[in-house]
């Protein structure tokens, strides 16, 4: 699995674990459900500034959301 795989599988997994919606999560960080929704399919990634705020908001490392360490 390559790191967009991987980060987009961490971000659908954190998401449906909070019980939020694509909407919900792209209002919260300031990216549209459209967005979350190609980031979850691993279409795109994101910039450094959203990855720091999506690691904020599910109070997990950097580091967990690109694949590098396995411990959120």
């Amino acid at each position: 699995m390559n790191v967009n795989e991987i980060f987009a599988e961490r971000v659908y997994e954190l998401r449906v674990k909070r019980g939020l919606t694509q909407r919900e999560l792209g209002t919260a960080i300031g990216l549209t459900h459209k967005s979350i929704s190609t980031i979850e399919s691993a279409l795109r990634t994101t910039s450094f500034e959203k990855l720091v705020l999506l690691a904020k908001f599910f109070d997990v490392s950097t580091d967990y959301l690109l694949g590098l360490k396995d411990e959120p």
